[in-house]
């Protein structure tokens, strides 16, 4: 099991299973969301995920044009949880306080999309494009 919380701790989260693999996607979406290389989830079941506190706090954001969307807490801005399909949820690995113990990088994906100035510098697979975490 684990728990994580955003900044402010007006939205917080539970898995009720093990996790332990990151994916980090480098899209140019997601550099541009984060601000940084990318992002680095957990990708779960929706069956496994239960918000425990501040649904009413969640907002998103859709771009214009693809199939992407960012959740977010509405009082601090962190990333949160979101739906990746219709049957698994995608979890930012740096919101995981509680229970991430065992998290390592697994996958790279969208590298052929990553910064000039991004190194990739450990053992996860790396993946041109995406990869399906099921």
């Amino acid at each position: 099991m684990a728990r994580g919380e955003c900044n402010c701790g007006a939205v917080a989260f539970e898995i009720d299973a093990a996790v332990t693999d990151v994916y980090v996607c480098h899209c140019s979406i997601c550099r541009k969301f984060t601000g940084s290389n990318g992002i680095a989830v957990v990708v779960i079941d929706n069956s496994m995920f239960q918000w425990l506190r501040g649904e009413d706090q969640i907002t998103s954001w859709k771009k214009p044009g693809a199939d992407w969307h960012s959740w977010f807490c509405r009082v601090c801005g962190s990333a949160l949880p979101g739906a990746n399909n219709s049957s698994q949820t995608f979890v930012p690995a740096g919101l995981i306080s509680e229970g991430g113990e065992g998290l390592r990088i697994a996958h790279h994906i969208w590298v052929g999309s990553k910064a000039v100035w991004d190194e990739i510098g450990d053992s996860g697979q790396q993946h041109r494009e995406s990869f399906s975490a099921q």
